[in-house]
């Protein structure tokens, strides 16, 4: 058997047990004093592989960065390990999604998305260090705490540390029960549409109002053209609020627009649609904001080349890998957009992200942390 996966599999339990510490220690978002418990926490479990440095984050926590301690001598250039600290779970999901393992998985709030990544990532490094594996780069993992809510604190960071890097590995979670890691993810961005009316009574002065919520309806009409499946765009108007009461035309509308792109060249067209909105009632007036919040990652020739270096790696472990593209976005997107070589989906196989039935495969554990292992020594 493969070292690395029987080691892997010798801590199979220990790894479990530290899943499942990391999340009954809930970390959503908007909770900057949770996430830095989970912060503290990844820290300490680090401590004694790695130099540990807290970044302020702002209002949504601190940031985690770990340089770790690793076999070989000389290191030349760097690996970058993205994870994030953050999830959706509101405080308080353990009551109702709670820890447990059942059915040949583990379930609970943010286990998939994506606490087994990071600890897969830390027993990976472990399986180095005691194998006594040689590693040819420095090695450093960053924690977010901010991913989930568009990175705004965390992004300068990321893209700092990943021009000192050859490549850089994502502990997402794969796509699908399969695992398959991602080579291309679409760009993420959102707009935000205002409408401007008149207001009037609905009953005794209608003729006098210019209804914003009716102005906002044609322009949602136009906004959903700006969908083109061939090109990978997608547009949804995904919540919409106007208006004061039932007799009252309306004085003021909004509409909140998410938007993907695959390719970063559609983007500026796509932008211009949007700028270019107007309203047909004249008496209306219609502003537009918002942009790309993540540039799409691209499948490039080199994130190609470092995925078939995985494939071949898992193959060592008698695992078979495939590539996906997928709509949803990471701070991978931030890494790939510069140039460097950037492949996702490495952390835990399972489904439900974001889902009541969030879970991941207790049998997938050992051959994904072998697979970290093995490429970090690759790179």
């Amino acid at each position: 058997m493969d070292t690395a996966l029987a080691f892997a599999r010798s801590k199979q339990n220990e790894m479990i047990a530290l899943i499942r510490e990391m999340v009954e220690c809930e970390s959503p978002s908007d909770d900057a004093a949770a996430v830095n418990r989970f912060v503290d926490l990844a820290a300490a479990r680090a401590a004694d592989i790695a130099a540990v440095r807290v970044l302020p984050g702002g209002r949504f926590g601190n940031h985690l960065r770990l340089e770790l301690t690793l076999p070989g001598k000389k290191k030349q250039g760097q690996i970058l390990a993205l994870g994030h600290s953050d999830t959706v779970w509101p405080m308080g999901t353990l009551r109702s999604m709670p820890f447990r393992e059942e059915k040949g998985r583990l379930w609970g709030p943010g286990v998939l998305d994506m606490k087994s990544g990071v600890a897969f990532f830390l027993y990976a490094m472990r399986a180095l260090r005691e194998l006594d594996v040689p590693v040819k780069r420095k090695v450093v993992l960053l924690l977010n705490s901010d991913e989930e809510v568009g990175s705004d604190s965390s992004r300068a960071l990321t893209e700092k540390e990943a021009r000192k890097s050859s490549a850089v590995l994502v502990l997402e979670p794969g796509t699908g029960l399969e695992g398959k890691l991602k080579t291309a993810r679409k760009g993420v961005g959102g707009y935000r549409v205002n409408v401007d009316g008149v207001a009037s009574h609905a009953g005794v002065d209608f003729t006098a109002g210019a209804s914003a919520i009716v102005e906002l309806a044609r322009q949602i009409e136009r906004i959903a053209e700006f969908t083109n499946l061939k090109r990978g765009i997608t547009v949804n108007p995904g919540v919409i609020s106007g208006g004061t009461r039932s007799n009252v035309i309306a004085a003021a509308a909004q509409a909140v627009v998410d938007i993907r792109v695959a390719r970063l060249k559609d983007f500026p067209k796509l932008d211009k649609k949007f700028r270019s909105l107007r309203a047909v009632d004249k008496r209306c007036r219609v502003t537009v904001e918002g942009g790309l919040n993540r540039p799409p990652m691209e499948r490039t020739a080199a994130i190609a080349q470092l995925f078939r270096t995985a494939k071949s790696l898992a193959g060592e472990l008698g695992v078979a890998i495939e590539e996906s593209m997928t709509g949803g976005g990471s701070d991978g997107n931030f890494t790939a957009a510069l140039g460097i070589p950037t492949l996702d989906g490495l952390g835990g196989v399972g489904e439900g992200a974001h889902a009541p039935h969030e879970s991941i495969l207790v049998e997938r554990i050992a051959d994904r942390t072998a697979l970290l292992a093995k490429l970090v020594a690759a790179l």
